[in-house]
């Protein structure tokens, strides 16, 4: 922009409504915009190359969003932007620590960075002024149109709501006030930089309710049905309002944990049943009805419901009795006649065995090879995904960018997950999709999900560190290396035949990296973590093929 003034003191930044955006606002897309740095340069006349202008303040002309500051657009972090609460006529001044002064045909270079955490909510049309003025309004026209109206208005005439208008202006922009703004708005910044790092989540909030109504043929436009008020079905205890109104939300949740009401607590030990033993003493985990299948042991399950409600709904303690008693520490081994006399285990004479489920999987990689950051809480992580992966996904369109850090090793419930785009390793594991809620999961055993564990890269890397891990606390020979490596991944040492199988894998590997060391060394470069310099690429190359036999392992994904 040209900025031909003796003197430039700052520059205006001022957002302006139109009727291509959305809602006839500012923004591109969505309710608002955030910016998060603005940038300026300047180059006077002659010069060939611009140069940078420190700026000082940054005051916006209207309230901002809570946790988007006027401020964050100056503090050089991205992961911060400026926001407004009122989007029409807002603007913000940015003033320059020192006054620009460069002449005639001077042109400065404004660049507004958006916000990589709101990437299609863009500011859309904007005007840019520079002012020459030692503190500049933030407002578009200087002053606002409602404190010029009250001015208009002659004191003695002016309503009460007039002269608070013009008092709020003057604390706005009067001089002998400039160290109170100041301090109020460093402090204001402060409060909205703590509530923006605070982790939130979305809320309920009571509202008057809308009428529901029968929908006669399910035609949604017709209201001529009977109101429906909320409840259970008919056939169950009814719920009671204390105060004789309306059902409520709270009503319903004390109806579902009353003390007559066992259908909650059985469906809950049911569920951390299966949890242990792979299947629930109901297998219809999402249906306990007259319509699901009847308990194998009614009277157990009747008896953990009752002790888990009467315990104050101790998960704890719930976990500690399954898996301290004896039916849990069984043998999953069985004799062909049991088998025979009950092939389900229903009769629970033996323990179940059964695959890990998809997060799991990866868990178990992860902290085989000593990779798993077992950190709670915190944002979702970004493993390693397949290139294109969300090139189907639009309105608005997704980009994958995986983590550099500990987010590519971290638990796989703290997965990023685009509701039918799951992570494609989890789809071959059976992970459902999110679009419809999942009681229970099904499990399957197919040729795909060993070629995940074969050449998917978190599993590639996890065994290159495994391999690294063998080699230097496994021992000098290659039985013991092989035994530590059972050890640490399934939990018991090899039989000789095992030792034999991947020693001669191991043998055939060695010989081919030692032949060709650019494999090798391919091989090696999977994933992030840094490669060890002091181990020679083809036997710790010949190590991860070993390693990722053992994790391929049926024993090793399987619980028994």
């Amino acid at each position: 922009i040209p900025a031909g003034l003796p003197t430039v003191t700052a520059v205006r930044l001022e957002v302006i409504q139109d009727p291509r955006f959305p809602a006839d606002e500012v923004a591109r897309a969505g309710a608002g915009f955030f910016i998060s740095e603005v940038e300026i340069e300047g180059r006077a006349a002659g010069e060939t190359s611009p140069r940078r202008l420190r700026i000082a303040t940054s005051r916006a002309g209207s309230t901002t969003e809570p946790g988007a500051p006027a401020e964050a657009a100056i503090d050089g972090d991205p992961a911060t932007a400026v926001s407004f609460v009122r989007k029409r006529g807002g603007g913000i001044a940015f003033g320059l620590a020192e006054p620009w002064t460069a002449g005639p045909d001077s042109e400065l270079t404004v660049r507004i960075r958006h916000s990589d955490r709101h990437p299609y909510q863009n500011l859309g049309r904007f005007r840019l002024s520079v002012h020459g003025l030692p503190h500049p309004d933030a407002h578009a026209d200087s002053v606002p149109e409602n404190v010029l109206k009250a001015l208009r208005v002659a004191p003695a005439s002016r309503k009460p709501a007039q002269e608070k208008e013009i008092a709020a202006y003057f604390r706005l922009v009067a001089p002998t006030l400039v160290p109170l703004r100041a301090a109020l708005i460093a402090a204001t910044n402060a409060r909205d930089y703590l509530l923006d790092s605070l982790p939130s989540m979305p809320v309920s909030r009571s509202v008057a309710p809308r009428p529901i109504r029968v929908l006669p043929r399910g035609n949604w436009m017709d209201d001529s049905g009977e109101i429906v008020e909320p409840g259970v079905p008919a056939f169950l205890r009814q719920i009671v309002p204390a105060d004789g109104k309306r059902v409520s939300r709270l009503d319903l949740a004390e109806w579902l944990v009353a003390a007559d009401n066992p259908l909650t607590a059985r469906t809950f030990v049911n569920r951390v049943w299966r949890i242990f033993f792979g299947d629930g003493l109901t297998r219809t985990l999402e249906d306990l009805g007259s319509q699901g299948e009847w308990p194998s042991h009614p009277d157990l399950l009747d008896w953990l419901a009752v002790d888990f409600r009467a315990n104050g709904w101790d998960v704890k303690r719930l976990v500690r009795l399954i898996v301290t008693s004896r039916t849990y520490q069984q043998a999953s081994r069985a004799d062909p006649a049991t088998v025979e006399r009950d092939p389900t285990n229903r009769l629970l004479a033996r323990q179940n065995h059964f695959r890990l489920e998809a997060e799991l999987v990866r868990d178990m990689a992860l902290s085989v090879s000593g990779l798993l950051v077992d950190r709670p809480g915190g944002p979702s992580a970004k493993p390693y995904q397949p290139a294109g992966y969300y090139a189907a996904l639009n309105f608005p369109r997704r980009e994958y960018a995986p983590d550099t850090g500990d987010g590519l090793w971290r638990r796989g419930v703290y997965t990023h997950w685009q509701r039918t785009f799951l992570l494609p390793s989890f789809v071959a594991f059976d992970a459902p999709s999110r679009d419809e809620c999942t009681a229970n999961r099904s499990s399957s055993n197919t040729p795909l999900q060993a070629l995940v564990l074969l050449n998917d890269p978190s599993y590639v890397e996890a065994a290159r560190v495994l391999a690294e891990l063998i080699m230097r606390a496994g021992g000098q020979t290659f039985a013991a290396r092989a035994a530590w490596a059972f050890e640490r991944a399934l939990s018991r040492p090899p039989v000789p035949e095992e030792i034999a199988v991947l020693q001669s894998l191991w043998a055939a590997q060695r010989r081919r990296y030692e032949a060709d060391e650019p494999s090798a060394r391919a091989l090696l470069a999977t994933g992030t973590r840094p490669v060890p310099t002091d181990l020679p690429p083809a036997d710790l190359a010949a190590w991860t093929a070993v390693a990722r036999a053992v994790l391929n392992l049926h024993e090793t994904i399987t619980r028994s």
